[in-house]
């Protein structure tokens, strides 16, 4: 029987000490690897038909055989898919659609916060102070907004559907994505988002970091955003420019705006965003939930399965787009 060898690269998450054991015995053809050293990996590269982790550039040129990447995240830091792994002939599979429901579930606690000005009253908690605004137009009113949703692929179109259930109206725009998603009362072509933009109460990024949407929410679009709507991004920091959402609230032209992500990472103390009573951060933590590691061994699993008897692999990336 013909074997096939797959690299766990380091660094390790400990929760992958156990996988080599488990996908030996679950895909007899396939040796399993897990080195722990830089130098340890250059050897175990040499011979790899297949690989798990991030690949810098320094590594993929030993690696020889390599035919098939998979990523440790739906969407990799800034770097992974460099222009080395690009122009590689190597395969490369994400973990996409792995931390759905988690991620949703965050993202409607972000809107519903600044829908109900909880970050307001937060600080004023902190402060023991007992401030209540009477004022109806200090929250949104859910079954009587528009949510426009940028992004529409399993993360968005699980937001768009549990929106809806508040009464929303949710309408999307996406690069790939078209037709009848449920909850939606539209999906359009990503070029439609300049004139979506004014006509939403929410704004929704759940976007990936691609050469196409780095930096996609800047000064000019921000100003197109309607007056005193709200913001949220729970895709990837770099695809808003901070300081020009800064400016934007600072303006009163946006009413507040929450993230789990930022364009710089942690997020600079000094930054003026942090001490905005109209917004709330939460440390990139939308993927956090029970089961993530099972899950991305079920990713793994599936896919060593699927290359070891050369059917096509689930989640495969178009490495120009980075996703």
């Amino acid at each position: 029987m013909s074997t096939t060898t797959l690299v766990l690269l380091p660094p390790h998450d400990p929760a992958t000490e156990s996988w080599p054991d488990r996908l030996g015995q679950a895909v007899p053809e396939l040796v399993v690897r897990r080195p722990r050293t830089r130098e340890e990996a250059v050897g175990a590269l040499a011979e790899a038909d297949a690989a798990y982790g991030t690949l810098p550039p320094d590594l993929l040129a030993h690696a020889g055989r390599l035919r098939w990447l998979q990523a440790p995240q739906a969407g990799p830091p800034p770097g992974f898919y460099h222009p080395a792994l690009v122009a590689h002939p190597v395969r490369v599979t994400n973990m996409r659609d792995t931390y759905t429901d988690h991620v949703a579930a965050h993202t409607l606690a972000l809107v519903l916060a600044l829908a109900r000005g909880l970050p307001r009253y937060a600080r004023e908690q902190a402060r023991a102070n007992w401030a209540p605004d009477w004022d109806p137009g200090a929250v949104l009113a859910l079954s009587e907004a528009t949510a426009l949703v940028v992004g529409v692929g399993a993360i968005g179109a699980e937001v768009g559907r549990l929106l809806a259930a508040f009464g929303t109206r949710v309408v999307g725009v996406d690069a790939r994505r078209g037709g009848p998603v449920p909850g939606y009362a539209e999906v359009l072509p990503a070029d439609a988002l300049d004139r979506l933009l004014p006509q939403a109460d929410l704004v929704i990024l759940t976007v990936p970091h691609t050469p196409a949407t780095e930096g996609l929410m800047d000064a000019r679009r921000l100003a197109l955003a309607k007056p005193g709507a709200y913001f949220v991004n729970i895709g990837r920091g770099p695809t808003v420019r901070l300081d020009d959402l800064a400016a934007a609230l600072s303006t009163g032209h946006l009413a507040g705006a929450a993230l789990d992500v930022a364009e710089t990472e942690p997020l600079p103390a000094d930054h003026p965003l942090w001490r905005r009573p109209d917004v709330l951060i939460t440390p990139h933590v939308g993927g956090v939930g029970p089961h993530a590691d099972e899950r991305r061994f079920a990713v793994l699993l599936e896919n060593a399965r699927r290359f070891v008897s050369g059917r096509e692999l689930i989640n495969l990336v178009d490495k120009s787009e980075w996703y």
